[in-house]
Formats: C-alpha cells, structure tokens, sequence
C-alpha cells in the first residue's frame, strides 16, 4: 500500500490584517478585516461577517450559558481584497519592488499593499 504525500498548502494572496470584501455566500457584499487564516483548510475568519450562532454551556466568562453570536470561517475563494486606493474589490498581483523584495500588489490600480 502506498502512502499518500501530504498536500502543501496552497500560497494565499490575503493575510491576516487584510481588509476583505465578501464576494459571495450569504454575508455577500460585508467587508472587513481578516482575523484568522487557516492554512490548512483555504479558509479565513472575517471580522463581522458569516456569523453564526453558538449555544454555549454556562462557564465562568458567561455564567448564564445561552447564545452567542461569532463568525465562521469563510473559503477563501470568496474573499477579495480592497484595493488601498481606490476601495474597490481587486485581484493580487506580486512584483518585485526597488529593494528587490517580491511585494503584493492591487491589479487596480498597481497599488502595494501594506
């Protein structure tokens, strides 16, 4: 039996930090910031859209238990980056800059992204 060779993730073009918009899915049109990227999964956790509800046990942070609204992860397929000029939803591109460090860029409107 042979054994199967673990995939490496894929490069992404959005990190953590990023200001996303949702392009598709129910919180479509929502932007906001990337908290969490999971590798593994493709997935990334924005700020204040998909939001699902939780019904947790009663613990020391919430001693009454109940339902508590958070945001799920979202594929980053339906992500896509606000271009820094323009606020217009963009593709990402890399280039190298004059100190030759390969660096993000907005295929808008060439912009770099910080």
């Amino acid at each position: 039996m042979e054994k199967k060779k673990e995939q490496t993730p894929a490069k992404l073009k959005i990190r953590k930090g990023d200001l996303v918009k949702v392009i598709a899915g129910d919180s479509k049109g929502s932007q906001g910031k990337i908290v969490e990227v999971i590798l593994a999964k493709n997935r990334a956790i924005v700020e204040g859209a998909n939001m699902v509800s939780k019904h947790t046990k009663p613990n020391a942070a919430n001693p009454n238990g109940g339902i508590v609204k958070q945001e799920a992860a979202i594929h980053i397929s339906n992500l896509m980056l606000v271009d820094p000029k323009s606020g217009a939803a963009t593709r990402v591109g890399r280039k190298k800059n004059d100190a030759g460090k390969l660096v993000r860029v907005a295929k808008k409107s060439g912009e770099e992204i910080k």
